[in-house]
């Protein structure tokens, strides 16, 4: 029998696919958005689904939708934007941000159910966070043995360079965050070189990325080829706001090397004035499909909207399914140890 789990704060599904692919049976997502549920839901009908804003339920509403008799795991990654690195920069209302709070709805649901594993995943910021600070030492109190670490996925088989805080918790005993696991660096080119071109594509997701007009066409043009950066434009084609002294954000209007990790999906990951999410040679930005699939999406993943910018928030904001593939493995190895 697999063992159970229970993702909250679920977005489009990507902790449940890489969970999925490692062994767990996902009986429950909870997500309080509609559009996201509806992509959810395309990828995971075998799991029930909870549309709410995740303070209006109920720990008996989850129990009773996994009809189990016990759940081995609850995952999530609470929205915790005021304490991303870009969110930090708003020193004055970092704190502020409702958010940040969700971090105790984890902890509640945690508390009510009391599996035998725990995971959260989220910004490196959090880690500095009193709630934060206070759900460790609560679910101490409880009965849980934790590890935190800070990671990069980069290390984990996702060609991404994206550093995440990481949560792990047992009541069976010791556990550690799995690393330094060996595995080969996979690059931008791993994932995305052999699609076709957009034109001839059958994949509509492969249709949609940044357009634009004539002046910024002109500029994207002249970046360099495979890794290029706006700064090595002739100064003439700088944008009036890359003129400005100590621009930050550097990486805007860059292109993603074929042979390196990409920069960070985030919710800005379609638009090139976001950050480093040019193609590597092609005058565009990535597409959604390329974004999904630097996300470690499988490649026939669906997604029930061609909003551009709402897919870029759902990919963007996504767990990558290779990273919780490989926590999923290292906790369903312990399972597997207790039970036999």
């Amino acid at each position: 029998m697999k063992p159970t789990a229970i993702d909250l704060f679920s977005g489009c599904g990507g902790l449940s696919q890489g969970l999925k692919q490692a062994g767990f049976q996902v009986k429950v997502a909870v997500e309080i958005d509609k559009e996201t549920v509806n992509t959810y839901e395309l990828n995971h009908p075998e799991t029930i689904t909870i549309n709410k804003d995740i303070k209006d339920v109920e720990v008996s509403e989850i129990k009773n939708a996994a009809n189990v008799d016990k759940i081995d795991l609850i995952a999530g990654c609470p929205p915790c934007q005021g304490f991303s690195k870009i969110g930090s920069l708003n020193k004055n209302n970092r704190y502020n941000d409702p958010r940040n709070e969700l971090v105790m709805e984890f902890f509640r649901i945690v508390n009510g159910i009391r599996p035998n594993f725990i995971m959260l995943e989220n910004v490196p910021g959090l880690l500095h966070y009193d709630l934060f600070k206070q759900i460790i030492f609560d679910l101490e109190e409880i009965g849980y043995f934790l590890d935190v670490k800070i990671v990069n996925i980069a290390d984990y088989g996702v060609p991404q360079r994206r550093k995440r805080l990481v949560l792990l918790g047992s009541k069976l005993g010791s556990v550690t965050i799995p690393e330094n696991l060996g595995l080969p660096t996979k690059t931008v080119r791993d994932f995305i070189y052999n699609l076709p071109n957009v034109q001839d594509s059958d994949d509509p997701l492969h249709k949609i990325h940044s357009s634009h007009g004539e002046k910024v066409k002109k500029i994207i043009s002249l970046i360099p080829k495979n890794g290029g950066s706006r700064t090595e434009l002739p100064k003439e084609y700088w944008l009036d706001c890359h003129k400005k002294n100590d621009v930050g954000y550097s990486d805007v209007y860059g292109r993603l090397s074929w042979d390196k990790v990409s920069s960070t999906i985030t919710g800005g990951c379609l638009n090139p004035s976001k950050g480093r999410f040019l193609h590597p040679v092609e005058n565009r930005s990535i597409t959604a499909r390329e974004a999904a699939l630097l996300q470690t999406f499988p490649k026939d993943y669906q997604f029930s909207t061609h909003s551009k910018d709402k897919l870029a928030q759902m990919i963007g904001n996504a767990f990558p399914p290779k990273f919780s593939e490989i926590q999923g493995k290292y906790i369903k190895e312990l399972i597997e140890l207790v039970k036999s």
